[in-house]
């Protein structure tokens, strides 16, 4: 099977909960790829930004939850959106990466399914392009669309 990355072209995303426009979209495809049975991880650049996902996981209305940790949080049972940052990653198997970091993470071969971003920024973008390269080198068949 062959791997699939996904971009979404950021234009007119409205930010909720106090994060990016790429943040709250990150926290919406994770919501609907869990529904869909996918276990999910979300990667982020730093831990600051993966404590203010897991806050507007944690702030996002009762029939809107998600089950969530971040790395390395002790629970009983893995839940089912695991929100990570550089180096510090729990180790359980996922279905989904979501990418939020500047980079496409060395991990990043392990999954079959990724979602990456193209933020409004020019600097942003020129990162994304960077990553699609990358993800495209490793062998990734690739798609866009816009958000």
């Amino acid at each position: 099977m062959a791997k699939q990355a996904q971009f979404y072209i950021l234009e007119k995303t409205t930010p909720k909960y106090g994060l990016s426009a790429t943040e709250s979209l990150a926290c919406d495809l994770a919501a609907a790829a869990w529904r869909l049975g996918k276990r999910v991880l979300i990667s982020c650049e730093t831990e600051q930004q993966a404590l203010n996902i897991d806050e507007a996981l944690w702030q996002r209305e009762p029939e809107e939850f998600v089950p969530h940790n971040l790395s390395g949080e002790v629970t009983r049972y893995a839940a089912p959106i695991e929100i990570c940052w550089a180096n510090k990653r729990n180790a359980q198997r996922r279905d989904l990466l979501i990418n939020l970091q500047t980079q496409v993470p060395d991990f990043a071969g392990g999954f079959n399914q990724a979602v990456d971003f193209v933020p409004n920024d020019e600097t942003l973008k020129i990162q994304a392009r960077e990553r699609y390269k990358q993800y495209r080198q490793q062998g990734w068949q690739l798609s866009t669309e816009q958000a």
